[in-house]
């Protein structure tokens, strides 16, 4: 379903048993940074009204993904600390078009969207089925099935607002593109990297 052209190196899943802290506080600013980009489409697109409703949506939902991390957090005794970088979603951001006509931008973004919650729902089901805590493997469960959702809404969207834009030979381009940034990573304990 998901297309995904390599698959999250087995290995990455024992990294993050060893470090849940990490995991989990770079998971949660993965929310964070989610729920802003849903806030830019708004920003930036708000005259496509059915957008700006799904993303109002998208950045509830997101917020409230970032409270139950923070919430695992806590319950561990630990804290949220600083801001991780996500050189993953840097990487991936460079390959879309600037400076093009505005529903090429659009389409980019959207898929650029859809890509990250592909591979973010990829992780979470790894995680689901790999990590010893069954609070956490549920946790994971419940975020695989909604990311899922995210990566439907997303391309549908781009799909929708293509306007004579060929978007899965643009799909497919951002998905051989990702796969060559997974190449370089799944060796940190970060939830892309």
């Amino acid at each position: 379903m998901l297309g995904l052209k390599l698959p999250t190196d087995p290995r990455w899943v024992d990294l993050v048993k060893q470090n849940l802290e990490e995991i989990l506080t770079d998971h949660a600013f993965c929310e964070q940074k989610a729920a802003s980009n849903a806030i830019s489409l708004i920003v930036t697109f708000g005259d496509y009204s059915e957008i700006v409703t799904a993303m109002c949506e998208l950045a509830k939902e997101e917020l409230s993904h970032l409270e139950q991390v923070h919430q695992h957090i806590l319950k561990r005794g630990w804290v949220l600390g600083k801001e991780r970088k996500d050189h993953y979603v840097n990487e991936l951001a460079a390959f879309m078009r600037k400076g093009y006509k505005r529903n090429i931008v659009l389409i980019d973004r959207l898929l650029f969207g859809a890509m990250i919650e592909a591979r973010s729902c990829e992780r979470f089901r790894i995680l689901s089925e790999k990590i010893e805590d069954p609070e956490l493997a549920q946790f994971y469960h419940d975020l695989m099935v909604s990311e899922a959702n995210h990566y439907t809404l997303f391309l549908g969207f781009a799909r929708k607002y293509a306007e004579g834009e060929d978007v899965e030979k643009r799909w497919e381009e951002f998905l051989s593109y990702e796969a060559g940034i997974m190449e370089r990573y799944s060796r940190k304990e970060t939830m892309h990297g």
